[in-house]
């Protein structure tokens, strides 16, 4: 693994390139929401738990990097939208568990279909070896994202 801390000149350039591209990407897929009445944070919310199933709001907070006030707040919300329900803790009255309503997974899944179809778009104009690059690299992107 190269050691990034000092400074080879190359691994740096790619660094700022790989920072560069993947926040303009980012940024124009948010962009390309089914439901604009949701913010970045409440569409995150139901992403994680889309992927990693219930969860109490201390819980989310954890995994989204906010304060459990802040998260309160953003379930109440997607609450009152009919995106989440809350059900009593199975092992502590005190808390609540938070899941996806079926009205959330069918948002989310258009979500991915149009995001999926632009980038089928953008990756349109790419030719054979760069989309075999991007093929290779999803993966190791994937894997970075994770940690």
């Amino acid at each position: 693994m190269p050691d990034l801390s000092h400074g080879h000149d190359e691994d740096v350039d790619a660094v700022n390139a790989l920072r560069s591209a993947v926040m303009r990407l980012g940024r124009r897929l948010k962009h390309q929401r089914v439901d604009e009445s949701l913010s970045p944070t409440e569409m995150s919310v139901l992403g994680t738990l889309a992927r990693c199933g219930s969860a109490t709001p201390g819980e989310l907070a954890r995994k989204e990097h906010v304060q459990p006030p802040s998260m309160t707040r953003i379930v109440a919300l997607l609450e009152a939208k009919g995106l989440v329900r809350l059900a009593p803790h199975p092992d502590d009255r005190r808390q609540k568990v938070v899941s996806q309503t079926e009205q959330a997974e069918a948002m989310l899944d258009e979500s991915r279909r149009k995001r999926n179809a632009w980038l089928t778009a953008l990756a349109e104009g790419l030719d054979e070896d760069e989309w075999a690059r991007l093929r290779a690299a999803a993966p190791v992107l994937d894997k970075l994202a994770r940690m």
